[in-house]
């Protein structure tokens, strides 16, 4: 109903306006939908729930991770240097613990070869003047009281661990015994060795302890 140019300029005006509309309203329905439903606080809630599942997922991969990445020595080298020398020390005590044993051992038996050897045949011929128990004094004590230190001394090492073997308890139990036995054997062993002098200037007696000897051999 609008005459001339006027008409055409406001039908062009009027196409214009509506396709801005429409592109309006075909943004409005392509875009995210939390773009348009979700305020601020949505978007903060939103991070915040991407950084707790990244930071979890983080965990869970530590988690997943193989241990020999982590892992760390179970003793210090200080601590193996200080294990190495407790178990250098404990196996010279051991050795010595076996080496005292074995003395006694062979103590021992040369005890009994004297008593069994020596002593026994002198005191059978009974020659009038051989004092054997003054040559000899106690050792015959001496003899019993070393059989009980070795008897101890196995009873405290035989199935028992070398950390609990307590052998000065060993000593403690015996020291009384042993002082009063060894005081008497050292009291007379002066008197003993000049009287085996005197024996050996007679041809005799010398020869009865000459005997005595060759028999050991």
């Amino acid at each position: 109903d609008c005459p001339g140019k006027e008409c055409t300029g406001g039908r062009k005006s009027n196409l214009t306006l509506l396709r801005n509309k429409l592109y309006m309203g075909q943004r409005r329905r392509t875009e995210p939908v939390v773009e348009s439903t979700t305020t601020a606080g949505d978007h903060g809630n939103l991070r915040r729930s991407q950084s707790d599942r990244t930071e979890y997922s983080q965990k869970l991969q530590e988690k997943m991770a193989p241990q020999a990445v982590s892992f760390t020595p179970a003793t210090s080298p200080q601590e193996d240097e200080e294990e190495e020398v407790s178990r250098r020390m404990m196996a010279r005590r051991v050795k010595i613990i076996t080496e005292l044993m074995q003395t006694e051992k062979d103590y021992i038996s040369d005890l009994d070869l004297c008593i069994k050897e020596v002593i026994q045949p002198l005191r059978n011929k009974q020659i009038a003047r051989f004092d054997v128990d003054g040559l000899f004094s106690n050792i015959e004590l001496v003899h019993q009281l070393s059989a009980k230190l070795l008897s101890l001394l196995e009873e405290a090492t035989t199935d028992v661990e070398p950390p609990m073997q307590i052998i000065g308890e060993v000593f403690l139990q015996i020291k009384g015994p042993l002082e009063d036995t060894y005081k008497i054997y050292c009291y007379h062993h002066d008197d003993a060795h000049t009287m085996l002098e005197s024996y050996e200037r007679d041809e005799e007696l010398k020869q009865h302890l000459r005997d005595c000897v060759q028999s050991l051999k």
